[in-house]
């Protein structure tokens, strides 16, 4: 046998290892991409991000049986079932998209019980019915206390509301405050604040509503708020991994299915999806089930406290049944904030700054405050329903 120096065995050794090294990546990376629905990032992209490997959603599998025959009005059956939870990057996503997506991985297994939906987000109308018949007085037209906001001028502690006010021209997308102020008198009945007004504007999203509102009505309607899995499997359709809650195409065949932002964000709004700012509900196609605007319009409150890494621990602990999010609030960009998740995107997504009209992307917001995109709509399961049912016919009957 050839007798080799020290060096060359170096070499020799040196080549197999590196072999060995490049098959074991190629292994791992096929076995990832076949095995994990929890893909990863697998490296870092030429600006340093996370790059995350395009993974498959597994199929929607809804409960079996029929619907329930008699739904409360104004609400219609989603099954529930099994699905795959969250969002990634799309094929035709630009940076702004594939932001969106970052808190929104990894895609995990999720399973729902059945429950109704409102069709629609909570109308002013609807709201103003029930403040009629109780008496509420939401958190916007309620004065600040100086204890909630130590350190806050006195002349600042006015009962208000936060509103979306475009500057006259372009400006750098690095600071929302260019775009947002608060304003003094906003509230539901004067969303852009006290010389503005809902009237005639009944079917409309009510907004200016606080996560407390929003839980009062619910409360008040025999209702709930959903959690973020309820609304995300309701706003799927029975679809599994769109993008979208129509499809693949944002624009399928040239037409409009939500109501997003069209123009220069944030100085110009063409309306050429039909309304400028807010529109009415149901104006667009509903999705699979039924449900109208589960994108687009105006935000949707959630009952989950946000935390970017809670999909995480979902995926760590397997198929998760009826999730019912972390148990705090933890927003590092704002440590400190207690803030709930919300859904849908609004008439303010684009493609410029949010892409949040895309179903598995997720929002964030400080529950004591309200803006003018930002509503709710209501859940109840069957259980529900037949307990307010049993209640309901005694009284009935007594009439």
């Amino acid at each position: 046998m050839e007798r080799r120096s020290p060096a060359k065995l170096a070499i020799i050794l040196g080549l197999v290892l590196v072999a060995f090294l490049a098959c074991f990546v190629v292994f791992h990376r096929a076995a990832s991409v076949q095995t994990s629905e929890m893909g990863q990032a697998a490296g870092r992209d030429a600006n340093g991000a996370p790059r995350v490997q395009l993974v498959s959603f597994g199929p929607t599998v809804p409960n079996k049986g029929t619907p329930h025959s008699n739904p409360p009005n104004g609400m219609v059956w989603i099954p529930g079932g099994e699905f795959s939870m969250g969002a990634q990057d799309a094929a035709d996503m630009n940076d702004v998209g594939m932001k969106a997506t970052v808190d929104s991985r990894p895609i995990h297994r999720v399973y729902v019980d059945a429950l109704f939906m409102d069709k629609t987000d909570v109308t002013n109308s609807e709201f103003e019915r029930f403040v009629k018949a109780t008496g509420y007085v939401t958190v916007a037209e309620r004065k600040p206390r100086a204890e909630d906001y130590p350190g806050a001028p006195p002349e600042n502690l006015v009962a208000g509301s936060v509103v979306f006010a475009p500057p006259d021209h372009p400006v750098s997308l690095d600071n929302y405050f260019q775009w947002w102020t608060y304003i003094p008198g906003a509230n539901w009945r004067h969303p852009l604040g006290p010389k503005s007004s809902i009237v005639g504007k009944g079917d409309y999203p009510v907004v200016q509503i606080a996560y407390e509102d929003a839980q009062a009505y619910a409360k008040w309607a025999g209702k709930r708020l959903p959690t973020e899995a309820e609304w995300e499997f309701a706003a799927r359709g029975g679809m599994a991994g769109k993008p979208y809650v129509w499809g693949d195409s944002f624009r399928p065949d040239g037409k409009w299915m939500a109501n997003t932002h069209q123009g220069h964000f944030p100085d110009t709004d063409t309306g050429q999806d039909g309304y400028a700012g807010i529109a009415p509900v149901a104006k667009y196609p509903p999705n699979g089930y039924g449900l109208y605007d589960m994108a687009g319009n105006v935000w949707q409150w959630t009952s989950d406290w946000y935390r970017p890494d809670y999909y995480q621990m979902l995926a760590d602990a397997g198929t998760a049944r009826n999730p019912q999010g972390p148990d705090s609030a933890n927003d590092p960009a704002e440590p400190g904030h207690q803030k709930r998740v919300q859904r849908g995107g609004s008439f303010l997504c684009t493609d410029q700054y949010c892409s949040r009209y895309m179903v598995g992307t997720r929002g964030k917001g400080d529950i004591d405050t309200g803006t003018n995109h930002l509503g709710f709509r209501c859940v109840m399961s069957a259980k529900e329903w037949e307990l307010a049912q049993t209640k309901a016919e005694p009284s009935a009957s007594h009439n």
